[in-house]
């Protein structure tokens, strides 16, 4: 009987601190500004940004010192190129360099004198190829036309070097290319550069309007002299699990909608492709909301005022997007990086996400990333709590500590009345 009385009084304060939590998120424009207009848009937006990701005909201009048939065919094949387009021939790369800065063109390529003459003489020969750095999207087709154009260039080459060896044309073939392949890239068949950022971009939208609208709530309260994390008089002491809960529901229930529509309609709206099962991408992602419910309540803990929170977006979140290895290999991240990328859940849940919807695998492809999850759920829903119980002890305690202070104040002769004078500058 005691224990069906415990439960039901538990329930009753969970849901109890669940309904007040979400009547302190709606009855704050700030925080539903966050979580409705930044959470719902910034997908939509992001896309829109990204939506023409793949650029044609780039301008380039070329430097051809070496002016030989091999240079003149390298150029031709280039022109030809979807990426590209050689607007310019330049006598020399001044003339390119002072192009390029009138920005009438995105990308230089420039044949040294030398470079037929290697050729000839069966040694390496080497061009250069400078990009425009103001887009991405400049240097991906400067790379992609050039590199598509060597290998061609190089298989060419090592036919013609392997005929004059005295091979048929068969037997060279052969020895150039002794496995034939098909290249085929049907999801994103030309290199969509959005296709490689949106799907990092919207599971860290997730992470990053929750925390900082959790966060503007905690500054807030604070600003009036309230607590995030108040207990009522029965539970002065412990229930700290309950506040933890009741709260942490909350934000778990508005973010998953939230997250369904970021997850599944967004990229259904777009077109962006989604190859993974359904039931599969839902599990990973009930399993990053919590994750980051729980991040969400420890970290916005520090948070002393509202404006803070603004510097935060600032200086976190492109952080977030390169820890999750989606601009840069994770295995490539010094060691200091990549064990502070194990502090946020956007860098499992991209990684996941990634795993599942974009690559096609099972929920065995994202299970490494569940786990760790998992494991950063437990730690933060720990420490969730232990904030709870220090800023309550803080709250029970406020007198004695700062009695506390005045006494540490006057056993060091320190006069306050003093002080205030010279700091007003009387």
């Amino acid at each position: 009987m005691a224990k069906e009385r415990f439960i039901k009084t538990w329930l009753g304060d969970w849901w109890n601190i669940l309904c007040h939590e979400l009547k302190q998120i709606l009855s704050d424009g700030g925080v539903l500004l966050i979580f409705f207009v930044a959470g719902l848009a910034y997908p939509l937006l992001y896309n829109v940004v990204y939506l023409n990701g793949v650029l044609s005909d780039t301008p380039i201009a070329v430097v051809d010192d070496a002016d030989c048939p091999d240079s003149r065919r390298f150029i031709r094949e280039i022109d030809a190129t979807r990426e590209v387009e050689v607007a310019a021939r330049c006598v020399n790369m001044d003339e390119a360099k002072r192009l390029m800065r009138d920005r009438k063109v995105n990308g230089i390529v420039y044949f040294p004198r030398d470079f037929g003459e290697r050729l000839v003489r069966n040694e390496t020969a080497t061009f250069s190829l400078y990009a425009d750095m103001s887009s991405f999207l400049y240097y991906k087709n400067a790379m992609l036309a050039t590199n598509f154009v060597m290998l061609h260039e190089i298989g060419q080459i090592q036919m013609e070097r392997y005929t004059l060896a005295g091979m048929t044309e068969q037997e060279a073939s052969q020895v150039i290319k002794p496995v034939g392949y098909d290249d085929n890239n049907p999801f994103n068949r030309a290199f969509n550069y959005s296709f490689f950022l949106i799907s990092a971009i919207l599971m860290i939208i997730i992470q990053q309007t929750m925390f900082y609208g959790m966060s503007l709530l905690v500054g807030t309260q604070r600003e009036r002299n309230h607590s995030f994390a108040s207990l009522p008089d029965k539970l002065a002491g412990h229930g700290m699990m309950r506040v933890v809960l009741g709260r942490g529901g909350a934000y778990w229930l508005l973010y998953l909608g939230i997250g369904m529509y970021i997850a599944f309609i967004v990229p259904a709206i777009f077109g962006i492709p989604q190859r993974g099962q359904f039931g599969d991408v839902l599990a990973m992602l009930l399993f990053f909301i919590t994750d980051c419910v729980f991040f969400s309540m420890t970290w916005s803990t520090l948070i002393t005022r509202r404006e803070s929170v603004f510097l935060l977006f600032l200086a976190i979140s492109p952080i977030c997007l390169f820890l999750t290895g989606c601009s840069w290999p994770t295995v490539a991240f010094p060691k200091f990086w990549k064990v502070f990328s194990y502090i946020f859940p956007s860098t499992f849940g991209v990684q996941g996400y990634i795993n599942l919807s974009s690559a096609g695998g099972d929920i065995a492809a994202a299970s490494s990333q569940m786990n760790v999850m998992v494991l950063q759920t437990i730690i933060y829903f720990g420490t969730a709590c232990g904030c709870v119980f220090a800023e309550n002890w803080v709250i029970r305690h406020k007198e004695e500590i700062r009695e506390k202070k005045e006494e540490l104040v006057r056993k060091a002769g320190i006069d306050k009345a003093e002080d205030k004078r010279i700091i007003a500058g009387e």
